[in-house]
């Protein structure tokens, strides 16, 4: 699907981007590679490792319209990785939030429409459903643009979708890189905000393969949820350090105690797949119809039941202790 096409990931120097651009190399033979982010020392850093011919690395901001505009010519396909993601600075610096998660986005709609790209996968996170944080509330307003833009786009205009999953393991800013971090420095006990805390729980390769699929699953109005397993935190705290013991600092700001990627209220706009969720549109597409009960792999999927939710608490697959030090080993 991608061998000769030209491909463009805004945020490409984040941990999701460099694993993608690795997949892609290795598995396809793109035309063209190209990093769009704005931190010229990350994508000298990133130049060290991916130099491929494919590759090409844009300096830019998702806040730019224009200079979007010039890096998607000629694009086939967009992965919008792009985000401010930390939950406390957003609460914090909500204007800075808002300009890059909402403004940022509809940048890259409208660029995409204009530069004429086939498709265009936004990643979201569990935080974008019933938020509670300023960061959740910007990548559901969001979720809701890349949505309503293949209204914008028209019958033969670009396809959007979305791709909303949990804490990937061990990347950039994640919990389990901070509690190495402690134990290298000599502390004995870690800090949890809450012990009752859980989390959906998925890999860096985990993500990409699952975005990659998407490409070829997507019609377009989708948000895409993988079925993946949930953490405890006190069983995380345990697979890192060797034993149970915490220390309870309380709830950061805008903090959940579970995450959901499916709420309650868009069941009846769920179908359930083998292996994920599709949350379908709730606002109807005037010159399309489409069916999302097959995808365009061929792949059936059905009405989930009237008050379903897929809820990190109450997901019927954890890690244990034991997979969660496997998982560690293979992360670090």
């Amino acid at each position: 699907m991608f061998s000769n096409k030209s491909i463009l990931i805004t945020g490409g120097t984040g941990s999701f981007g460099k694993r993608f651009v690795d997949h892609l190399i290795k598995e396809y033979a793109p035309k063209k590679l190209i990093i769009y982010s704005r931190d010229e020392l990350k994508q000298f850093e990133m130049q060290q490792t991916f130099n491929a011919p494919c590759m090409r690395y844009f300096i830019g901001d998702v806040r730019d319209k224009e200079r979007l505009k010039a890096a998607m010519r000629d694009v086939d396909y967009v992965v919008h990785a792009a985000a401010l993601k930390q939950v406390p600075a957003a609460e914090y610096n909500p204007n800075e939030c808002i300009k890059t998660n909402i403004n940022g986005a509809q940048n890259v709609i409208d660029a995409a429409i204009e530069a004429d790209v086939r498709r265009v996968i936004a990643l979201s996170t569990d935080k974008a459903a019933n938020p509670v944080n300023l960061y959740g509330a910007t990548k559901l307003a969001s979720d809701k643009l890349f949505v309503a833009a293949n209204n914008i786009s028209g019958a033969t205009g670009p396809r959007f979708a979305v791709v909303r999953y949990g804490n990937v393991v061990g990347s950039r800013g994640s919990v389990v890189p901070f509690f190495h971090k402690l134990l290298d420095e000599g502390v004995t006990i870690l800090p949890v905000t809450h012990e009752e805390m859980t989390r959906f729980w998925i890999t860096l390769e985990e993500g990409v393969e699952f975005v990659v699929k998407n490409f070829q699953r997507m019609q377009g109005g989708e948000i895409f949820v993988p079925k993946i397993p949930s953490i405890r935190i006190l069983d995380l705290v345990e697979s890192i350090s060797g034993n149970r013991d915490y220390d309870v600092v309380g709830i950061r700001p805008g903090e959940k105690l579970h995450e959901v990627m499916v709420p309650e209220e868009m069941a009846h706009h769920s179908l359930e797949f083998d292996d994920h969720y599709v949350i379908t549109p709730a606002i109807k597409f005037f010159d399309k119809t489409v069916d999302y009960y097959r995808n365009k792999l061929g792949e059936l999927g059905q009405a989930v039941e009237e008050k379903f939710e897929y809820h990190s608490g109450t997901n019927p697959r954890f890690l244990t202790v034991d997979e969660l030090k496997t998982l560690d080993k293979a992360t670090i």
